[in-house]
C-alpha cells in the first residue's frame, strides 16, 4: 500500500449523497487530506491505494449499510479508525456498530462543524498512538536480545579501558611495566591484594585493572575510602544497617559488601581505620559473612578484597597500630606503585593521554604541548603524582588558545620554575615569584583603590594571625571567623599558601 505524499492526516468520507460529500469536504479540507467515495466499492479502491487514517461512513446507503462495510474494513484494514455518520439514531445500529465494526464514534446528523473537527482530530491522534504502540511492541520483542548485546558491548569496552595494556598508560621500559606484570599475574586468582603507593599514584586504577582482569569482571566493583568516615558510618556503609540502628537510620540499608556479592570491594586508605574497626573487618574477611549494624542475622558474601594505603603498614604493625592478623589477611600479594618522579619516561605519554581527555571534555582542541613546556613538565618532581599532573594539564588547556601550542607561558609558576614541594594556587595574571601580590603588601601603603587597600589590610591581618598561631590554620580560621575552606581560598588569593610567615615579612 503506497503512503500518501501529504503530511496531513488522510480522511476517507463515504456517502451516497453527493451534496453531503461536498459539504464535508469543505469543512475538513483545511485540516485533513480528504478523499471522497459515493459507494463502498469506490471506498475500497481508495483503501487499497492510500494510507487512510480515518473513515467517516454514512450508515444508510443503497448497496450496504455502513456497519456492514466497516466490519469488512476492520478485517482487511484493522489500523484504520472507523466512524459512522447518520441521520438515524436506531439503537440496534449503534450497538452493531460498536460490537461488529469496532467504531470509534457514532456521529448523528445534523452535526456541528467544530465538534466534527475535534472528533476527527482525536481519531487521527488515536491512529498515531496505535502506530507508535505497534512499533514499541516490536521493539520490546527485540529488547532482551538488543539489551544483552548493548550491555555486553559496554562491558567489553569497559574491560578494555581498564586492561593492563591499554588502561595503565606507560612508556616502554617504564617502572610500571613490572607493576603491570605483577597485577596481571595475580588478577585471575581470588587472592587479596594490598596496594602501596603515595597519594595520586593510581591505586584505584590498579584496583580496577585487577578487577577487570579477573573472572569477576562482569560483577560489581565498589569503592570505599576508609579514611573519610567515622567507625559507625564506615560500618554502615560496608556492612549495612537495620532501621533504627542509630540516629538517622530511618530505613534498612544494604552495605557495599552485599552489593558487591560476586564482585570486588576496593578499600582505599585502609591504614586509617581504627583498632576497633580492624577487629570487625577481620571477622568479615575470615568468616565471609556480614551482619548489618543493629541486625541479628548474618549474611554470606562472596567478594574479593583489594586494599590500598599510603602508609607503611609494616611499621604500623611493629608499632601495634595495625593488627598483624588483618595485615596478613589483606596482603595475599603486595604491589608497590612508584611515584611519578621515579617514572619520568612516562611523562610525555601521560601528558598526551591526559591532554586528549581534557580537550575532548572541554571541547577545546589544541595542537599539543610545545617541546619547551614538555621539558619543564619532565623536570618538575610532581609531589602530587599523576593527580597533580592531571590538574596541571587541564589548567594548561584552560589558559591556552584554541588551535595553538601549549607553551611555557601557560604553565603554573611552580612548574615553570621547577619548584618542588606543596602546590600553591596561582592567580590568572601570575605576578613574578619574587614580587609579592599587591594585596599582600603592607596595609599602610597610601596608594591604590579602596578595594586594593582593603585587600591589603585583610592580607596583613591573616599574615599576623598565622604568625601568632605558628601557622596553625585551624586556630587562625577560628580567630578570624572563617571556615578552613574560606581561609585556604584567601591564602591562595594573597599568595600566602605554604610560604613561611616570618620569611614573608622579611621580604617587606
Amino acid at each position: 500500500m503506497p503512503d500518501s505524499v501529504s503530511s496531513l492526516p488522510v480522511v476517507l468520507v463515504v456517502d451516497d449523497e453527493i451534496r453531503s460529500l461536498e459539504s464535508l469536504r469543505r469543512i475538513l479540507d483545511h485540516d485533513f487530506e480528504v478523499l471522497t467515495a459515493a459507494s463502498t466499492a469506490a471506498a475500497e479502491r481508495h483503501l487499497e491505494a492510500q494510507n487512510v487514517h480515518v473513515i467517516l461512513c454514512d450508515q444508510r446507503m443503497p448497496e450496504r449499510t455502513g456497519v456492514d462495510f466497516l466490519t469488512e474494513v476492520k478485517t482487511r484494514w484493522p489500523d484504520v479508525i472507523r466512524m459512522i455518520i447518520s441521520g438515524y439514531t436506531d439503537a440496534h445500529d449503534i450497538i452493531d456498530g460498536i460490537n461488529e465494526a469496532g467504531i470509534f464514534q457514532y456521529i448523528t446528523k445534523p452535526w456541528h462543524p467544530d465538534n466534527l473537527l475535534l472528533t476527527l482530530k482525536a481519531a487521527c491522534r488515536l491512529f498515531d498512538l496505535q502506530r507508535q504502540n505497534d512499533l514499541l511492541a516490536i521493539e520490546l520483542k527485540m529488547l532482551p536480545e538488543a539489551a544483552d548485546k548493548l550491555v555486553g558491548e559496554r562491558r567489553d569496552k569497559l574491560r578494555r579501558a581498564y586492561s593492563f595494556e591499554d588502561g595503565i598508560v606507560r612508556a616502554p621500559g617504564s617502572p610500571m611495566e613490572g607493576v603491570c606484570r605483577q597485577l596481571a599475574d595475580v588478577a585471575p586468582y581470588d587472592l587479596p591484594v594490598l596496594l602501596f603507593g603515595a597519594s595520586g599514584t593510581g591505586k584505584e586504577l590498579a584496583a580496577r585493572a585487577l578487577h577487570y582482569g579477573s573472572h569477576r569482571w562482569d560483577k560489581p566493583f565498589v569503592v570505599e575510602n576508609c579514611g573519610a568516615l567515622p567507625d559507625e558510618l564506615l560500618e554502615s556503609e560496608l556492612f549495612g544497617h537495620r532501621k533504627g540502628a542509630f540516629t538517622g537510620a530511618v530505613a534498612d540499608h544494604i552495605g557495599l559488601f552485599e552489593r558487591a556479592d560476586g564482585g570486588t570491594v576496593f578499600l582505599d586508605e585502609i591504614g586509617e581505620v581504627s583498632a576497633a574497626f580492624q577487629v570487625k573487618l577481620l571477622r568479615v574477611l575470615q568468616e565471609g559473612e556480614v551482619r548489618p549494624l543493629g541486625g541479628t542475622v548474618t549474611r554470606k558474601v562472596n567478594v574479593r578484597v583489594i586494599a590500598a594505603t599510603n602508609r607503611n603498614l609494616d611499621e604500623e604493625v611493629r608499632a601495634k597500630r595495625f593488627r598483624a592478623d588483618l595485615f596478613y589477611r589483606l596482603a595475599g600479594m603486595i604491589v608497590r606503585l612508584p611515584d611519578l618522579k621515579d617514572r619520568t619516561c612516562d611523562l610525555p605519554v601521560l601528558v598526551e593521554a591526559i591532554l586528549a581527555q581534557a580537550t575532548k571534555a572541554m571541547d577545546k582542541p589544541v595542537r599539543g604541548v610545545s617541546e619547551a613546556a614538555m621539558a619543564r613538565l619532565v623536570a618538575y618532581p610532581w609531589p602530587g603524582n599523576v593527580r597533580e599532573l592531571q590538574n596541571e594539564v587541564q589548567r594548561m588547556v584552560v589558559r591556552g588558545r584554541e588551535g595553538e601550542w601549549l607553551d611555557v607561558d601557560v604553565l603554573s609558576s611552580r612548574v615553570r620554575g621547577g619548584e618542588g614541594g606543596s602546590p600553591r594556587v596561582e592567580t590568572t595574571n601570575e605576578a613574578p615569584a619574587e614580587s609579592p601580590a599587591p594585596a599582600a603588601r603592607s596595609a599602610g601603603q597610601a596608594s591604590g583603590t579602596l578595594k586594593e587597600r582593603v585587600e591589603a589590610l585583610e592580607a596583613e591581618m591573616i599574615r599576623d594571625a598565622l604568625i601568632r598561631h605558628r601557622w596553625n590554620k585551624s586556630q587562625v580560621a577560628r580567630e578570624l571567623g572563617l571556615s578552613r575552606v574560606g581561609l585556604r581560598s584567601k591564602l591562595d588569593r594573597y599568595g600566602l599558601e605554604n610560604v613561611h610567615p616570618i620569611a614573608r615579612r622579611a621580604v617587606h
